[in-house]
């Protein structure tokens, strides 16, 4: 639940006191000064035999009290906002000092030509034609009236962010969304006053930093939720454009490219829909607060759950298994897969009865991967964007599992998630749009971004640093930190087996459920991978494997070679002596006496394990014929 805006009273009060105090104290100074010193010199040098220079004083410091009380009056500063500390720095800095913030400025020279073609893409009637200018200079102000001479216009002023705001701020790495002691709260950014006046076109220019970080910047944010919010104020049907004047792509999730109209250059002109847009500035300004579901209801027959497969089956289970864990808590939405060339028939068919629509792919290469490492095809997660047939994804790792239904999350806006680590999401369980020119916007700067880890999920983080934070439970990470304490795992480990669930997604990391042996999780016998061994949340998977049709149950047989990887293991486990025991447990996982592929003499294996000059040819897995949804019918 989202706790009010703003800090509490007394806080807000003092931080507020204290900075009126400080701006107090530079206006007397300055007041003495710049007002007082030179105002009695000069009425002693024009008028040394005054007879009044007491009245005169008098009236001085009457006049230069009203002044000082316009400045720290509350109508100065409203703009549709609560008054706060950030607004008051904001208006004594530009209207007594005559400061901007640097923050705000934007070093790029306008091409009016551009700029001329796009405004020409706008309908203004005659009647109205109202342009609001944000962050313009006077010089391009003036070009502005010259380019539309029949237009009003009227220059927007914004009230800057507080300069210790950050984006870390905004996007903390962790919020106590239980609310256990503390009820999490956004940082204010102030508002666009309505004009009072008809806007048929709002005219940005963003600043966009050279350094890789453009896209994680306050005011440039600042600067389209305020644009943003103001376009969604508008009253009545009449529609409102925005033109936003920078090198770098505006927020693509807050203004989508399907409602682009144009692009000339550095300028981007959009027509969005004011209803969606108003419900976009509702949401947290940041990861600093848990999202709410948007109030509109989509079309449940474009919606669907989607994951995707590409260059080995070994997640063919887990995406069987995600696909059962779904119906089996009544949803009834579409099951998307996507699937490259490796992909059998075989498998795909094991796919296709468990309830997936299969869409055949070409994988997409990381640029920045070297070849056959574990990223090198991780991009292909773009295609996602390409099913354009539904309006909301909710995108699933092949590797959890859902507990409870999770539906409601398609009422979330593009990009919902859960965080990660920093300012970042986890891109595991997400909520994403479908589009074909979102796809080519990722597409675009494969070259250029630069991913944190490499991957996918590095790189959707650059590209969607405005995004919106969904409960942790919404996909619960299967792992015990290093820094957990026995009371944090033993409240974990309740959670994974809680009957009924209090936890909606469970993710598997570490080595799958299905490559291990039933009988215990398999990461206790690593030991760099044992933060992620639960053997409570091994055997709910379980539960789920046995729930599946036994046709589907096959598409989770052991290979020879993993058999004997699990003996390894197991083996350097005992000589290690590793104090969990779980290498002291008798194996009776009847895929053990079940082979799938030509050795099958898994223990004889071990005997070359390790060997340089083994390889998998003599591993040869004879794909079987393809299954039926009809073989399944009568099970």
């Amino acid at each position: 639940m989202r706790g009010s805006m703003g800090s509490s009273p007394r806080a807000s009060h003092r931080l507020s006191a204290s900075i009126e105090d400080v701006y107090r104290r530079r206006s007397q100074r300055s007041k003495t000064k710049d007002s007082e010193k030179p105002f009695h010199l000069s009425l002693q040098e024009r008028n040394p035999k005054c007879k009044f220079p007491l009245l005169r004083l008098v009236l001085l410091v009457i006049v230069s009290g009203t002044f000082v009380t316009l400045i720290y009056s509350p109508d100065i500063y409203n703009n549709n906002h609560p008054p706060h500390s950030a607004s008051r720095q904001s208006f004594v800095e530009r209207w007594i000092w005559g400061g901007s913030d640097p923050r705000y400025v934007s070093d790029l020279d306008v091409d009016w030509d551009d700029v001329s073609k796009l405004v020409k893409k706008v309908n203004l009637r005659s009647e109205y034609q109202g342009i609001g200018l944000l962050n313009f200079n006077d010089s391009e102000i003036n070009q502005w009236k010259r380019l539309t001479p029949d237009a009003m216009h009227i220059v927007l002023q914004l009230d800057y962010a507080d300069k210790n705001m950050t984006w870390d701020s905004l996007y903390p790495e962790w919020i106590d969304e239980e609310e256990e002691e503390d009820v999490p709260i956004c940082p204010t950014l102030p508002k666009l006053k309505s004009p009072g006046k008809r806007l048929d076109l709002i005219v940005v220019k963003l600043p966009c930093r050279n350094e890789g970080n453009w896209s994680r910047d306050v005011a440039r944010l600042h600067l389209q939720l305020a644009a943003a919010g103001l376009a969604g104020s508008s009253k009545g049907y009449n529609p409102v454009h925005l033109l936003f004047v920078t090198k770098c792509f505006p927020i693509p999730n807050l203004f989508t490219c399907k409602e682009l109209v144009a692009r000339e250059g550095n300028a981007w002109l959009y027509k969005p829909n004011l209803n969606v847009l108003r419900e976009k500035v509702q949401l947290p300004v940041g990861s600093c607060e848990l999202s709410l579901p948007l109030s509109g209801k989509g079309n449940v027959h474009r919606e669907a759950y989607a994951t995707i497969l590409h260059s080995a089956d070994v997640y063919v289970c887990g995406a069987i298994a995600a696909a059962q864990s779904i119906r089996m808590l009544g949803s009834t939405r579409d099951l998307v897969i996507l699937v490259d060339e490796t992909i059998s028939r075989y498998h795909r068919s094991g796919l296709e009865a468990a309830g997936w629509k299969i869409k055949t792919i070409k994988r997409i290469r990381n640029p920045k991967a070297e070849k056959d490492a574990y990223n090198e095809w991780n991009y292909s997660k773009f295609r996602l964007w390409q099913i354009t047939e539904y309006d909301k994804i909710i995108f699933i790792d092949a590797d959890l599992l859902l507990l409870r239904n999770i539906d409601f999350l398609f009422g979330m806006p593009e990009i919902s998630a859960t965080g990660n680590n920093g300012t970042l999401f986890n891109s595991g369980v997400m909520v994403i749009e479908p589009s074909n020119c979102t796809f080519q916007l990722l597409m675009d700067h494969i070259d250029e971004i630069e991913s944190y880890n490499g991957g996918d999920q590095g790189y959707l983080n650059e590209i969607f640093t405005w995004w919106h934070r969904i409960p942790k439970h919404m996909n619960f990470l299967k792992n015990f930190w290093s820094g957990d304490d026995e009371e944090v795992k033993q409240k974990k480990t309740r959670l994974f087996g809680a009957d009924p669930p209090i936890l909606y997604v469970l993710h598997y990391l570490g080595l799958k459920p299905w490559l291990c042996f039933r009988d215990y999780d398999c990461n206790w016998n690593v030991d760099i991978l044992q933060e992620f061994a639960s053997d409570v949340a091994h055997e709910r998977w379980w539960r789920v494997h046995d729930a599946m049709p036994e046709l589907l149950q096959q598409f989770c047989l052991l290979r020879s070679k993993q058999k004997a990887q699990l003996e390894w293991d197991r083996r350097q486990a005992e000589i290690g002596n590793y104090t969990d025991g779980h290498w002291r447990i008798e194996v009776k996982d009847r895929r053990l006496k079940r082979c799938v592929d030509n050795l099958c003499n898994w223990k004889e294996m071990l005997n070359h394990w390790g060997e340089t000059n083994w390889t998998d040819s003599d591993l040869f897995t004879p794909t079987p014929p393809a299954i039926t949804t009809t073989s399944l019918s009568g099970l």
